[in-house]
This record gives structure tokens, C-alpha cells and sequence, in this order.
């Protein structure tokens, strides 16, 4: 899978099925805080998982923490426990 930091749009994109998914975030102090998923519609739970995934990494080369603002990606750090400590101080999932 590949992915783009789209930096003017403030989202990481990829392509599925011809169509970009794309995951907003706001970027404040070595924090990202992953604000949506668009399309909303969008419904391969393996396919977000993945895409996740190569954020965290993302994550880890840049020396960011991850706020997950979304509840749906607060349930993928309780799926995948390994990404933990991309978690601030404080913020317990």
C-alpha cells in the first residue's frame, strides 16, 4: 500500500478501488491528531487497519506522537497493542 502525505489538504491518502481514502489530521507540537475517515462510507475494516498501520510508521520515523480522536481508530490501538507507546502521556486506551 502506498501512501501520501497530502500536507495542503491535511490528510494521508491511498487509493482503493480507483477512489482515495484519505485519514485528516492536525498536526500541533509532534502531535497528530487523526481527526476522520472519508469517506465516511468506507467499510474494509482490514483495508483501514492497514492503512493505520503504515500512519504509525509515518509516526515513528517523524518522532510524532498519535492522538486518536476518532473512535474508530481509538478501537485500533486497542486491536494493536504495539503502537501503544505512540501514545502522549496521559491518554489511556
Amino acid at each position: 500500500m502506498e501512501i501520501k502525505n497530502n500536507v495542503f489538504s491535511r490528510q494521508f491518502e491511498t487509493q482503493f478501488d480507483q477512489k482515495i481514502i484519505a485519514v485528516e489530521y492536525s498536526l500541533q507540537e509532534k502531535k497528530i491528531f487523526l481527526t476522520k475517515i472519508t469517506p465516511d462510507n468506507f467499510a474494509d475494516e482490514d483495508y483501514i487497519s492497514e492503512f493505520l498501520k503504515q500512519i504509525m510508521e509515518f509516526a515513528y520515523e517523524n518522532k510524532h506522537k498519535v492522538v486518536p480522536v476518532l473512535p474508530k481508530i481509538a478501537v485500533f490501538f486497542k486491536k494493536n497493542p504495539v503502537y501503544k507507546d505512540l501514545l502522549p502521556p496521559g491518554i489511556k486506551i
